[in-house]
């Protein structure tokens, strides 16, 4: 019954909200560091930050495992270096989501040690949108230069352009057209 509930291919509804949070987290972080010098508690401000830190981790995770769940689905379509280039930018962001996570942890301590690290971690989510990026442009590439979707048609082949409507124009395909001429 949840199979029916959920799209077909989960992944690409999945991914979308580690690049959302990916995009979110940074102006959290430097928005904790100026509440928190301006006297705020640091386990308060810099908590929002940390569990979006964390939300961002585990739709890394889910995004990670629906793409490999779909690979084999794809692979027919999609050269294997393309698939290759996109997982191990996964593995990256993935892996970096999880270290900054870490150092955000720290930096829920008050004191200079827990200044650092929220330092740290703040500069973390930049480079997390960099990840991200690779992420995300090798994915999109899978999408639409190799036209990964065309693995769920019936026909399991279309063309890039399937789909699309072309125009020529030579002829006149739009009789609405007709009465202004």
């Amino acid at each position: 019954m949840l199979n029916n509930l959920l799209p077909t291919p989960l992944h690409p509804a999945i991914v979308h909200l580690p690049i959302a949070l990916m995009m979110l987290v940074p102006f959290f972080a430097i928005g904790a560091m100026i509440v928190i010098a301006r006297g705020g508690r640091a386990v308060r401000a810099w908590g929002v930050t940390t569990a979006l830190l964390a939300a961002l981790s585990a739709s890394a995770f889910f995004s990670k495992e629906t793409g490999e769940d779909e690979e084999e689905k794809v692979e027919s379509v999609v050269p294997d270096q393309a698939l290759e280039t996109h997982e191990d930018a996964a593995d990256t962001f993935f892996l970096l989501s999880l270290g900054v996570l870490g150092v955000a942890g720290v930096g829920l301590l008050s004191g200079a040690v827990g200044n650092v690290a929220r330092y740290a971690a703040s500069a973390g989510t930049l480079g997390l949108l960099v990840a991200g990026y690779n992420v995300g442009h090798s994915g999109g590439e899978i999408v639409y230069r190799y036209n990964a979707g065309s693995a769920y048609t019936t026909s399991g082949t279309a063309s890039p352009t399937s789909g699309m409507k072309t125009s020529d124009p030579n002829t006149d395909d739009d009789d609405d057209d007709d009465d202004r001429k």
